[in-house]
């Protein structure tokens, strides 16, 4: 009876909300096998604009169809089968379909891992495997192709690779154990963070005759410095600069930054406390020159600048845009989180070159990476700065109170869904 009148009596309105909704994409897939790549290839904000310029933007009159699947009785495996090719028959084009098998040791560490891939083209069967341990900083893995039609090169026989990686530094060497010694090691990095600063060196010998030529060689070499703000989660705006000097013949400046706005909304089919919406705005570019001589180069080629775009409106619609030295491209992408969840993109290409627009087709059903919190549920909404000390206190049905931005600036991610927390604690 006395919490009814306290209800009653009680005419205070709940805390103005705001919406946080799913990322499309994120974290990305290719964050799943970063351990078997070189860090070099993947800090200085590499990663993030690879997503941009790459994901949903469809090849010009193709058709891309991916199906990421996870059984509910077994969370550990999961296959991902995807299906490629041209709108219209053409005997110098195939349709390309490939899956991977993946089993992963800790649902909750994807750096541990074996997958095993098939394709209808090479290699028609390969095997991955990686082992890490985050407590030593220390991991392995192996690339071994088991079925190719024509072993030409050493890296056809397979490759193997050791690393170590913290909160600061990141070394690792990549080796091919069936090569020639002049061929070992096919690449070595080193990469160190200094605060907001991060600096980074690989060694590739691919010019040269023998190791001590090759390691002379600056054309093997390539160093990078970059700049980054930002916690890792997409809730965090992020801000990364770099400048890269590759193979002593090229130089690349990239620039990205994820921001993270708020937009008021008024929604009928929501609560009234609910005011407004979180959206996510990414943009990037890439500027590659290179340093050859002119008349040992193309002068069509010397120079090319890719800018890009992207922005997640809400949980369902995604558009993207970029635009090149020869094309421009825009994306419309919907998705719909049912368990599978289903997205559709459909994207258009202008060839400047030919003065020639087409379209490209793109079709997802996922259910790897889930979202049960794209309603708005009170455990993870965000509120507006200047409302936080309204929720002080507050606990709702379940027992937990809202996700305050307060605790996102602070880094505290720990009541926060998997799929909004950062993805890598190490380099």
């Amino acid at each position: 009876m006395g919490n009814l009148l306290n209800k009653l009596l009680n005419n205070e309105p709940p805390p103005p909300m705001v919406l946080v909704p799913p990322l499309f994409d994120f974290p990305p897939l290719a964050a799943r096998t970063r351990m078997l790549e070189s860090s070099y290839n993947l800090l200085f904000g590499k990663l993030p604009l690879k997503c941009l310029f790459e994901d949903y933007f469809e090849e010009a009159r193709h058709f891309s169809t991916r199906i990421m699947l996870k059984p509910t009785d077994d969370p550990h495996v999961d296959l991902i089968a995807t299906v490629s090719g041209p709108f219209d028959y053409k005997p110098e084009e195939k349709i390309v379909g490939n899956a991977i098998f993946r089993w992963q040791s800790d649902i909750d560490d994807p750096h541990t891992f074996m997958d095993l891939f098939v394709s209808n083209s090479e290699p028609v069967l390969r095997i991955r495997s990686c082992t890490y341990y985050p407590k030593y900083g220390i991991g392995a893995f192996g690339i071994f192709p088991l079925l190719i039609k024509k072993r030409l090169l050493s890296e056809d026989f397979g490759i193997m690779g050791l690393r170590y990686g913290s909160g600061n530094l990141s070394m690792g060497a990549i080796l091919m154990p069936f090569a020639l010694a002049s061929e070992i090691p096919k690449s070595a990095w080193l990469v160190s963070k200094m605060g907001r600063l991060t600096v980074g060196v690989q060694y590739e010998p691919e010019f040269g005759g023998k190791n001590d030529e090759k390691f002379k060689n600056l054309m093997n070499w390539s160093c990078a410095i970059g700049y980054g703000l930002g916690s890792g989660s997409p809730l965090s705006p992020s801000f990364n600069f770099g400048l890269e000097l590759a193979k002593s013949s090229q130089f690349i400046a990239s620039f990205f930054q994820h921001v993270v706005v708020q937009r008021r909304v008024k929604n009928p089919f929501e609560e009234n406390e609910i005011v407004g919406i979180t959206n996510y705005i990414d943009f990037g570019f890439e500027l590659q020159t290179r340093l050859e001589d002119a008349r040992t180069s193309n002068s069509s080629s010397d120079s090319t600048l890719q800018v890009a775009a992207s922005w997640q409106a809400n949980k369902n619609f995604l558009f993207k845009g970029k635009v090149g030295p020869l094309s421009s491209s825009i994306v419309l992408a919907f998705k719909s989180w049912w368990k599978p969840s289903f997205t559709f993109s459909i994207s258009a290409t202008r060839d400047r070159t030919v003065g020639k627009t087409d379209f490209g087709v793109g079709i997802r059903i996922e259910n790897l990476r889930e979202a049960s919190y794209q309603r708005a549920d009170p455990n993870f909404v965000m509120l507006t700065p200047n409302k936080e000390h309204l929720a002080e206190g507050i606990h709702w049905k379940i027992g937990e109170r809202p996700m305050l931005q307060s605790d996102v600036n602070a880094g505290n991610f720990d009541g926060l869904p998997r799929e909004l927390r950062p993805f890598g604690k190490f380099m």
